[in-house]
């Protein structure tokens, strides 16, 4: 019998990696499309040997494109978390790595057309209804992926996409924070669970009996502490209306500490039972969030910050990722106008994804 012959798009987008479908080439009933891209991605195997994936969180990962209805978007973009050892596929979180290639995505396959110098593609999140505006550099209406721009995590420069993040507060549970307070104990630990642009539950790392600048295979080798935040952060997920978080990716879990190498804050971020070997950027605008909040566990570790239209510079374990944020404080709580961040993008490949038709 035949494969299945799967036109895709195979993009490193940000410090993610992974297969860009058109919605229209996947067949509309979620089940039967879900066990496609399983297969197409090698899942469940711990090597993903016989698909695409590439065996780590960050490499096994799906964007899902389409032309948007939505008043203001271009392109819908869904995003899926493909369980490397599981038949599952997480739906429910987004990926500010994996939306910086969408912009390229519907550029090339026709969506929206590219103009001089630079074109702006609108992007709405079906995942947590997020609006973002991606401005991709495009001399003579052509994407160029070369460039002089470097982030950490990945090796070389690349061209620079600006990311805006908009309408990101409370992208799951609504609110800012989502348990009313903005610092409580849990298992005898204090946190701070916030809610922009992606569900997070914050500890300080000392606090965990960590300095907060551990490696990420110090980190993954401690199984006594990955247990101990994995039961904070599911008694955080009820607390903040997720339910019963322990087959969920949300929330994300993160430890923080003072910075060391002239940033204003040092996170470790999980996803979410392993160390992230850099950092998330939905995460980090979420960690960036709650350095400014006043009354958060981050407060007396940020370091040069105010409030209004700031930078902050968020260390992690392969080097740094900037977000800059437009806030303003009410009292005790915050209001958060918008994000942005600059990633890189390069396609790797483009073609068809092959898998087996006995499906």
């Amino acid at each position: 019998m035949k494969q299945l012959a799967i036109p895709c798009l195979f993009f490193r987008s940000g410090t993610s990696r992974g297969p860009f479908f058109l919605q229209s080439d996947l067949p509309t009933e979620a089940t039967i499309r879900d066990k496609i891209i399983l297969a197409a991605m090698g899942s469940p195997d711990d090597r993903q040997i016989d698909g695409i994936g590439g065996a780590t969180t960050l490499t096994s990962k799906v964007a899902i494109f389409s032309p948007s209805p939505h008043s203001w978007a271009d392109v819908d973009y869904l995003f899926g978390q493909v369980s490397i050892n599981k038949a599952e596929i997480d739906w429910s979180p987004s990926c500010g790595n994996m939306v910086a290639g969408i912009g390229h995505a519907a550029i090339a396959r026709g969506l929206v057309t590219a103009t001089d110098q630079t074109t702006t593609v609108k992007i709405r999140n079906l995942n947590t209804n997020a609006l973002i505006e991606a401005i991709i550099l495009t001399p003579q209406g052509q994407v160029i992926y070369d460039g002089d721009m470097s982030i950490d995590g990945v090796p070389g420069t690349a061209a620079p996409v600006l990311l805006n993040f908009m309408e990101i507060v409370g992208s799951k549970t609504g609110q800012l924070l989502p348990t009313g307070y903005c610092r409580e104990e849990i298992e005898g630990v204090e946190v701070t669970c916030i809610d922009v642009a992606m569900p997070m539950v914050i500890a300080r790392a000392n606090d965990l009996g960590k300095t907060g600048y551990e490696t990420k295979a110090e980190l993954d080798a401690d199984t006594a502490f990955l247990a101990r935040i994995a039961r904070i952060r599911r008694l955080a997920g009820e607390r903040m209306g997720l339910g019963d978080v322990t087959n969920s990716v949300i929330p994300k879990f993160a430890i923080i500490a003072r910075p060391r190498y002239q940033g204003n804050i040092t996170s470790r971020y999980f996803v979410p039972n392993v160390c992230h070997s850099a950092h998330a950027v939905t995460g980090a605008i979420c960690v960036g969030c709650c350095s400014l909040l006043k009354g958060s566990v981050a407060e007396g570790i940020t370091t040069s910050i105010g409030s209004g239209n700031e930078m902050v510079i968020i260390e992690h374990p392969t080097g740094k990722i900037e977000v800059s944020l437009v806030t303003s404080n009410q009292g005790s709580s915050m209001i958060v106008e918008s994000a942005g961040i600059v990633r890189t993008v390069r396609l790797l490949l483009s073609g068809n994804v092959y898998v087996s038709s006995r499906l």
